[in-house]
């Protein structure tokens, strides 16, 4: 399936550049665990409401805490009893152990625990992207156009560049929010809406008569606050980026010749320096969209995301049954690990086929 993604690629890149990639590709173990990973996480976070077992939201107290399969856990329970007429209270640790309707078990509101990674995934993408995209239009031209005119543009510019490296991003990020509030936006889910999850799905039994629900939730929640706060964050590395390519290209014979021929700044830098800037700056944003999702899953975790399906929400969650059920913050943690390597591991097979020459980079990550 990967091979045949590249090769529909392929028909958009140059020759050298699509050889590049497959001798890559087909070089590096690490390349293909990394775009595995990629390719599983985008599926589940597209295909959520197809591939939760349960409701992330729906909760049942009788199964809080349960353990994942192939684990079990102690749980304390008070009973009461009368003895000669006296109601006393006994408490006894019994063994709870893990059921196949919920593989990586619940949490102290008896949620499933994959549902909720599954569901997370699509809030960590979702504000990857997007933020890395903002960073990337609000970042890309300020450096182009530093990059092209040099002098007191360059400094202005690069001088605000400078004073937003100074903040760190988690501690900028918390004023942001602080400044503009946490907005989010429900965005209707169209595998549910239209019925599609329904149909597909159906009605499955499961052991001891439960059965797959096929009420998932309508609605999707986007943190729109954190997007812009984590590309204004992140603007930064992109304009760098790019004022490095510019400076590099503005003199190149192909932009003099242009410019002797009446070519305005505006299409010089559209038609030229931008086209032979874009490799590395795509490389960042692969390596960025890693970044972003750490400092997402941070906010969360501190209150900040404006949902409550998030990894970082839910390890915030777990960090009052660390000692009881450890879980519930494990879970979503290791999915955050596993999404944030393969991220990476995708940016370093770019960075080598595309550009190696801009290893190090990376800077947020």
């Amino acid at each position: 399936m990967i091979r045949r993604l590249l090769d529909a690629v392929a028909g958009r890149l140059s020759p050298r550049t699509v050889q590049n990639l497959r001798s890559e590709f087909d070089t590096s173990p690490l390349t293909k665990i990394g775009v595995g990973i990629l390719v599983v996480v985008l599926v589940t976070a597209v295909f959520a409401p197809l591939l939760a077992p349960w409701n992330p939201e729906a909760q049942n107290l009788d199964r809080s805490q349960q353990p994942p399969l192939g684990f079990t856990s102690a749980e304390n329970q008070t009973t009461q009893e009368t003895v000669d007429g006296e109601v006393q209270l006994i408490e006894e640790t019994v063994q709870v152990n893990a059921t196949v309707t919920h593989p990586l078990g619940t949490d102290g509101l008896g949620r499933d625990m994959l549902s909720r990674v599954v569901y997370g995934a699509r809030t960590s993408l979702a504000v990857g992207v997007l933020g890395t995209l903002l960073a990337m239009l609000v970042g890309v031209p300020v450096g182009l156009v530093a990059g092209y005119y040099k002098g007191r543009v360059d400094d202005a510019l690069m001088r605000v560049a400078d004073v937003s490296l100074a903040f760190p991003s988690l501690v900028l990020a918390i004023a942001l929010v602080g400044l503009f509030g946490q907005a989010a936006v429900e965005v209707p889910d169209p595998l549910v809406t239209t019925g599609l999850a329904a149909a597909i799905r159906g009605i499955v039994s499961l052991p001891g008569g439960l059965t797959y629900p096929t009420g998932m939730p309508e609605t999707f929640t986007l943190p729109g606050t954190v997007i812009l706060v984590v590309g204004i964050v992140n603007w930064v590395w992109f304009a760098r980026v790019a004022r490095g390519e510019a400076l590099g290209v503005r003199d190149e014979e192909y932009v003099k010749a242009a410019r002797s021929l009446g070519g305005s700044d505006q299409f010089i830098i559209r038609r030229h320096i931008l086209p032979n800037s874009i490799t590395p700056v795509l490389v960042l944003a692969t390596i960025q969209i890693a970044a972003i999702v750490l400092l997402e899953s941070a906010l969360s975790f501190l209150g900040f995301s404006g949902t409550t399906l998030s990894w970082g929400f839910d390890i915030a969650q777990g960090r009052q049954y660390q000692t009881t059920s450890w879980w519930i913050a494990a879970m979503p943690g290791l999915a955050i690990v596993l999404t944030v390597i393969g991220i990476n591991l995708v940016g370093d097979w770019l960075r080598d086929a595309l550009d190696p020459g801009i290893e190090g980079e990376g800077g947020g990550v």
